[in-house]
């Protein structure tokens, strides 16, 4: 029911200090939106809740997410919401409760809070999630590209690494990024090592899917994704010099590109820090990437 991974959410302290790290790292990243609402008496539309923008790939994305009070949104594209007045509160509320959680990720740790899962139905993957006993928000449409409806539900809310949600699949963008990474390939979740065996059957649940072992890793295949659970003590075997922020906590995601040797050569022209790791794919290290590694990989 959940077939891959829809997109992954990097929550970060400088939004416009982020979007030049993606940008000198070869990524198309467009100006973050944020929501607002109409001031009192009717006033401008004042932003508020958190801005965000997509680094897209084939039929998923990496997001850039930050809050409008405590972190830097700098420029960006205001989304007036026309909510009529009977419900504007509540929504008012949804979104300052989504600002809320983010503060808190944030003042956790800068990084990688948010694993979204793909499935072709949201309504089936709410019946199996049902099934298999694993608690579950409703189902929600929500507007994406090009106003294409796509249902949403959050998934387990007492995940303990961060929001999990399910999002029904993306339409795809067809088009490479200058450096030539494509898709979003994977995320890797660092837990402590007495916590492996729980979180992995906990992700098995989730997943209807057993893994595999490569290594210290257990790994969730989802077609061309995966999600490694790596233990702590392993995780710089996996991702060398890594350590995790706090535990557990998802490390880092992995894009593919076309051409791994290009993609070296435009990150060190562009001064950005990298390092091989022992499965042959390229690291750019969380300490210079707002927290979150960012693993490049030859597709």
């Amino acid at each position: 029911m959940l077939s891959g991974v829809h997109h992954v959410g990097h929550v970060v302290r400088d939004m416009p200090a982020a979007r030049e790290l993606y940008r000198r790292m070869g990524f198309r990243v467009p100006l973050p939106s944020v929501p607002a609402l109409p001031g009192p008496d009717g006033g401008p539309p004042e932003p508020f809740g958190a801005g965000n923008t997509h680094v897209a790939f084939r039929g998923s994305f990496l997001e850039l997410v930050t809050v409008v009070d405590g972190g830097t949104l700098g420029e960006a594209t205001t989304v007036a919401l026309e909510v009529p007045a009977a419900v504007r509160g509540r929504v008012a509320g949804a979104i300052a409760a989504t600002a809320a959680r983010l503060a808190a990720a944030l003042a956790r740790f800068e990084g990688l809070h948010i694993l979204v899962f793909t499935t072709p139905d949201a309504d089936t993957a709410a019946g199996y999630l049902t099934a298999a006993g694993v608690p579950h928000e409703e189902v929600t449409r929500l507007r994406g590209a090009g106003g294409v409806p796509l249902g949403f539900l959050e998934l387990d809310g007492r995940s303990p690494e961060g929001r999990l949600a399910v999002a029904e699949a993306l339409p795809d963008p067809g088009a490479a990024h200058p450096n030539g990474a494509f898709a979003l390939v994977g995320a890797v979740l660092c837990v402590a090592g007495d916590e492996l065996g729980a979180t992995v059957r906990r992700y098995a649940r989730y997943l209807d899917e057993e893994p595999r072992t490569a290594g210290p890793a257990r790994v969730f295949d989802l077609g061309d994704q995966r999600v490694a659970v790596v233990p702590a003590a392993a995780l710089g075997d996996v991702l060398p010099g890594e350590e995790p922020p706090a535990l557990p906590a998802f490390v880092a995601s992995v894009v593919a590109v076309r051409d791994l040797t290009a993609t070296a050569d435009l990150l060190a022209r562009a001064g950005v820090p990298t390092h091989p790791t022992p499965a042959g794919d390229l690291l750019v290290p969380a300490k210079a990437a707002h927290g979150a590694a960012l693993v490049f990989r030859q597709g």
